[in-house]
């Protein structure tokens, strides 16, 4: 399989070995790859089918697992998905290739746990290399979505479970667009998504947990720049609300909501994993001051839903104009 992945701004090429990895990587795109001919991938994801692991006699010890040398990284099991992985970074691609060779733990969790493990693996070959390399251009991780409600461009943060997906399906099958489902990457203006599927109760795909199933996420785009910052909430009203929110506080909850995801639990490690071996980009994404740069430069607004479900954001949210006005 051969493909190509436009995902986090980035350019994501692919080919792999395996089958099953293949179709895996395949459905973790939410449908989106393409011919990889159509344009040259800024950074390169290789399953090879060896089963030998990656030579590392006279590398250095970065950390349990892990080895690096003249800037190559090498790591063992990569965030427990059976997968080891080679990097190699030029001045402007980053080349991703990994083996198959997992321990017989992460076996036996790969057949028992296939939701996990689906999520797992996706994560390990498309999203963290996409993220990571983005991070490298100035842009940091964000557990959020930008997306276009009439005139409107909000970008949309909550911690999970709130709602946040259901309220953009909701807009979606409206006509209008997003970035992305849970993942994105932001410089502070611009918001790039993460090509992955829409998980929401009653969609007719894969089975994930907390009751959710996968689907083809409609009106995907590849950026945005939002004109507001919305922090979505619970409450237990009859009638959702919108209200203005102190950019503090709106900051302070895009970077919460962004470290309390469950998707990016295990990125934090990785990324500075790699940045220890390879010396390229930040040891930590920068997200405290991406967030206070969107929250000092968009309006911000706090939307309660109510305490049943239904809530339209097109119903709620002012016009761009009118949203000036209450600033």
């Amino acid at each position: 399989m051969r493909g190509l992945l436009k995902t986090a701004g980035e350019r994501l090429g692919i080919e792999c070995a395996l089958p099953w990895a293949a179709e895996l990587i395949a459905e973790g795109a939410g449908d989106e790859l393409r011919d990889v001919a159509a344009a040259e991938p800024s950074l390169q994801v290789t399953v090879e089918s060896d089963r030998r692991p990656f030579d590392t006699r006279g590398w250095t010890l970065l950390t349990r697992g892990a080895h690096s040398r003249d800037g190559e990284v090498v790591i063992e099991n990569l965030i427990t998905t059976g997968f080891d992985l080679h990097l190699r970074c030029g001045s402007d691609r980053a080349e991703f290739t990994y083996r198959w060779r997992p321990p017989r733990r992460e076996r036996a969790a790969a057949l028992a746990l296939r939701s996990r493990f689906h999520l797992l693996a996706r994560a390990a070959l498309i999203q963290y290399p996409a993220l990571w390399w983005a991070a490298t251009r100035g842009r940091a991780p964000l557990h959020a979505s930008a997306c276009t409600v009439g005139r409107s461009t909000p970008l949309l943060t909550a911690p999970s479970g709130v709602g946040r997906s259901t309220l953009l399906l909701t807009e979606l099958n409206a006509g209008e667009h997003a970035t992305g489902d849970n993942l994105a990457v932001g410089d502070g203006t611009c918001v790039w998504g993460l090509a992955e599927p829409l998980r929401v109760e009653g969609a007719g795909g894969r089975r994930m947990p907390h009751g959710r199933r996968e689907g083809t996420m409609p009106g995907r785009v590849g950026s945005l720049v939002p004109d507001s910052l919305i922090v979505l909430q619970r409450g237990s009203y009859e009638a959702a609300s919108l209200a203005p929110s102190d950019p503090v506080t709106a900051a302070r909850s895009l970077v919460t909501s962004t470290y309390m995801a469950g998707e990016l639990r295990r990125y934090w490690a990785l990324a500075a994993t790699l940045a220890a071996g390879t010396g390229i980009g930040p040891a930590h994404p920068p997200i405290t001051d991406v967030a206070a740069a969107y929250a000092a430069g968009l309006n911000c607004f706090s939307l309660t839903f109510a305490r049943s479900r239904g809530t339209r954001l097109a119903e709620l949210l002012p016009s761009v104009e009118e949203v000036g006005a209450w600033a």
